[in-house]
């Protein structure tokens, strides 16, 4: 039996569901006409969390027969999985979930009504796009761009080369990311000044006011050069007409692992090889990802929204989103992970879930979540931290069958401490009740990840590191330093430790920079003392 994902394909269920699969129950080409005609919702960023989360949730919306419309996606910096990837499937996707109990779920997701490139030399893709931000029945536009995706500046807070061309440039010729956007955005205004909302779906701290600021920047910057009309500004500020919501989401969705490939290989799947694009990513017709998952919105949406809560989605108020954003990003998940994601590099684990099996690095991240995190965390009513902590740490981590890695975690650490440590840094520093000299586990973090940034492993191996845009700033700073030497090492961390936008805070003005420096002088001190340092301090 051979398996192939596409329209044709699916007519003969038979063969699907007798391999296995979960097919689409309702009539896709109907939901393509109607979605095409009257769009509702639009998602930019095509990558797994996209097709393992999202997706997921309109096709379980559409199988209930609770609405007639999918979603159009659209890439904007990787238009290759447009072109190679969603077009060639006939927009279809493959998700495999990896239950902790080793069950394995297949399912074909057909939610996905068209694909188009973010590309202003795809005269056709660049053409709808306007169409769809000129409908009025547009009600929703959603964005996993990750975090350096709203990022208008540098590292040294200089407005980015493409940036300051497009604020010359207008709306008519935009290349950049959020100028391609607030173009768009330019294009609904001048076609009735239709509502919208623009939901910002990634992983960070107030995820939504950092939308909407590169946006009025863009917005305003255009306005100075009479690019656009007037009222555009106000538009964009008026709440009543366009908005920005806050969210939370958290589903851990790890590159398509093999074995899960040679799984659907021996179904008869064909074509479920990486693919790879122009920008040195892989991508395949299959993502896989845990059964877990969360997505907390901010219920403000001028032109009404997708029933999303049919699948599962919560809807609420802003400054819930706010707490469960902090609960997760900044104490009960993100920096769990981080921590696991530095030292599993050092130790030379591949995989997250054999981490929790190493009784040092289990008791660290217990330490971190219960012992220093969980004291300074808002309950937001809505999830309870500390049985969020439990899940994460008996259930979602340690399951066997999540092919996640801590080398894909640490990618772009350097973007992730001030928001994953920063914020509860902050709390033990302000809060009358609290000492931030308490904090013994998270400096341990820092400089466990100032160790990782010498590429040496804990066997003294040369080690690669995972890519991080700071990489070339910061790895010269430790470069000198070898196995065996013996501190002060202050000169050296001193640039970084010191770096508030790394950190969120000076750390030697919070009285931490010294004990960082003194376990970094343990952690440099011999072949195998990233192992015997935290054997000496978790306990």
């Amino acid at each position: 039996m051979k398996l192939s994902l596409n329209t044709k394909e699916l007519q003969d269920s038979s063969k699907w569901e007798e391999a296995g699969y979960h097919l689409p129950k309702y009539d896709r080409e109907m939901m393509i006409k109607d979605t095409v005609a009257n769009p509702t919702w639009i998602h930019f960023g095509s990558g797994n969390i996209f097709r393992a989360f999202l997706a997921n949730v309109q096709e379980k919306i559409l199988n209930q027969g609770k609405t007639n419309k999918g979603i159009i996606v659209s890439a904007g910096f990787n238009v290759d999985i447009i072109k190679k990837m969603y077009q060639p499937n006939d927009n279809l996707s493959l998700l495999v979930t990896l239950k902790a109990d080793g069950s394995v779920e297949k399912r074909v997701i057909g939610s996905i009504a068209e694909s188009l490139s973010m590309d202003t030399k795809d005269e056709r893709s660049w053409t709808r796009l306007k169409e769809i931000f000129s409908n009025p029945s547009l009600q929703m536009v959603s964005f996993t761009i990750t975090e350096k995706g709203y990022s208008l500046i540098n590292a040294v807070g200089e407005y980015l080369p493409t940036v300051l061309e497009d604020f010359e440039r207008g709306p008519n010729r935009a290349e950049s990311y959020i100028g391609k956007l607030t173009a768009l955005l330019y294009e609904r205004y001048l076609k009735g000044k239709n509502p919208i909302a623009l939901v910002s779906m990634d992983n960070f701290n107030h995820n939504g006011e950092k939308l909407h600021h590169a946006v009025l920047t863009f917005a305003q910057k255009w306005m100075e050069n009479k690019l656009v009309d007037k009222g555009f500004e106000t538009y964009i500020n008026d709440e009543s007409l366009v908005t920005f919501p806050w969210s939370m989401i958290d589903k851990i969705t790890p590159r398509p692992d093999d074995s899960v490939r040679e799984l659907l290989r021996k179904d008869g799947f064909q074509n479920v090889d990486n693919i790879k694009t122009s920008k040195e990513s892989f991508i395949a017709p299959f993502v896989n990802a845990e059964e877990s998952e969360y997505l907390v919105i901010e219920d403000a949406f001028p032109n009404g929204r997708p029933n999303l809560e049919e699948g599962g989605v919560i809807f609420t108020d802003r400054d819930t989103v706010n707490k469960v954003e902090k609960m997760k990003v900044g104490t009960c998940l993100n920096p769990l992970h981080t921590a696991l994601a530095i030292f599993g590099c050092l130790l030379g684990h591949t995989l997250i879930s054999e981490e929790m099996k190493d009784p040092e690095l289990k008791t660290l991240v217990e330490r971190i979540g219960y012992d220093e995190g969980l004291p300074v965390v808002v309950n937001p009513g809505i999830i309870d931290p500390k049985e969020f902590i439990r899940e994460v740490l008996e259930l979602r981590f340690p399951n066997p069958f999540m092919p996640d890695t801590p080398q894909r975690i640490a990618m772009d650490t350097s973007q992730k401490l001030s928001i994953r440590f920063g914020e509860t840094i902050k709390a033990y520093r302000d809060r009358e009740d609290m000492n931030v000299l308490d904090l013994k586990y998270i400096p341990l973090v820092f400089a466990g990840w100032c160790r990782y940034l010498m590429a040496i492993d804990d066997e003294g191996k040369t080690m690669e590191l995972s890519s991080d845009p700071l990489l070339d700033e910061l790895t010269p700073h430790v470069r000198g330093i070898k196995l065996g030497d013996q501190g002060p090492f202050h000169q050296q961390l001193a640039p970084i430790l010191s770096n508030e936008i790394i950190f969120g805070v000076d750390l030697y003005k919070v009285g931490l920079g010294e004990l960082v420096e003194n376990y970094f002088s343990e952690l440099v001190s011999e072949v195998g003392a990233v192992r015997r340092v935290l054997k000496k301090y978790v306990y």
